[in-house]
């Protein structure tokens, strides 16, 4: 069992949602991110996603799109997030980290070099926003055979064929858009939410992860009533253009800990 499922499994068998943070590789500085991951861990995250710095990051609303400008100022690359995970490993070997980006990057080591490189920096698994399910079997399958997962989106759009692709080669959770658009955009309406995840469940059998547009605890805690995690993104990276260098961590900490407290609240309920 991979630790993704690993971290699941206990959360279900606890009757807890999961929290899945997210912090670009290298934003605000070199220095913090590896103290900020420990950082979102003492909050209260489950699962840690690592932003790998690109420079057209498709999916993402301006602030991350402007995070990931900061850290590319830093000259921050692929191995330097490999080396924040190896980093993260030496005290802590049960959170599950998920690098989340895009293809090119991987595309210029090669998917092989990008898996045995995961592999032995301690990473879990992977998000790659532009590899569509059905071009990316092969992959899938090498990924799991060394014990990683590769994550799907899914999305308000998504047709029955994209749902059953995922289905059949995603592993670990799925992480499912709660609006259209780009991160950061819109408000969530639950209802539709849940409608569409009773859908999405008729075929994906994994954990599903509900992220895009999360704000605060009253968002995600309605969300954790439907899904099995709620992921948040875009509201970390405010948090932290919004807090002076020095208590960029501290902030992080405290708001996390604000979404660990909302969710458990409704779970407890």
């Amino acid at each position: 069992m991979s630790r993704i499922a690993a971290s699941f499994a206990a959360l279900a068998a606890q009757n807890k949602t999961g929290l899945v943070t997210f912090i670009t590789a290298g934003d605000p500085a070199p220095e913090l991110t590896v103290p900020l991951m420990h950082a979102l861990v003492a909050g209260g995250a489950d699962v840690l996603e690592l932003g790998v710095p690109f420079s057209d990051p498709m999916a993402e609303g301006p602030v991350i799109q402007r995070a990931c400008e900061r850290a590319l100022k830093f000259n921050i690359s692929l191995g330097d997030v490999f080396n924040y995970v190896r980093e993260f490993r030496k005290t802590n070997q049960t959170t599950p980290v998920v690098l989340m980006g895009y293809a090119n990057p991987i595309e210029r080591i090669g998917p092989d070099a990008f898996i045995k490189a995961s592999k032995e920096a301690g990473a879990d698994g992977a998000i790659v926003v532009d590899y569509p399910p059905e071009e990316c079997e092969q992959f899938a399958r090498s990924m799991q055979a060394n014990g990683l997962d590769l994550i799907f989106l899914l999305a308000p759009t998504s047709t029955p064929q994209r749902i059953a692709e995922v289905a059949k080669v995603g592993s670990g959770f799925c992480y499912y858009v709660s609006l259209k658009g780009v991160t950061g955009a819109g408000n969530i309406d639950i209802e539709d939410v849940s409608r569409r995840l009773a859908s999405v469940r008729e075929h994906v059998k994994l954990p599903i992860g509900v992220g895009f547009g999360i704000r605060d605890a009253e968002t995600a805690k309605a969300l954790g009533k439907v899904a099995d995690a709620v992921v948040i993104g875009s509201r970390i990276i405010q948090e932290l253009e919004n807090a002076p260098r020095e208590r960029a961590v501290e902030a992080v900490q405290s708001f996390v800990s604000a979404i660990r407290t909302a969710l458990d609240s409704a779970n407890q309920a």
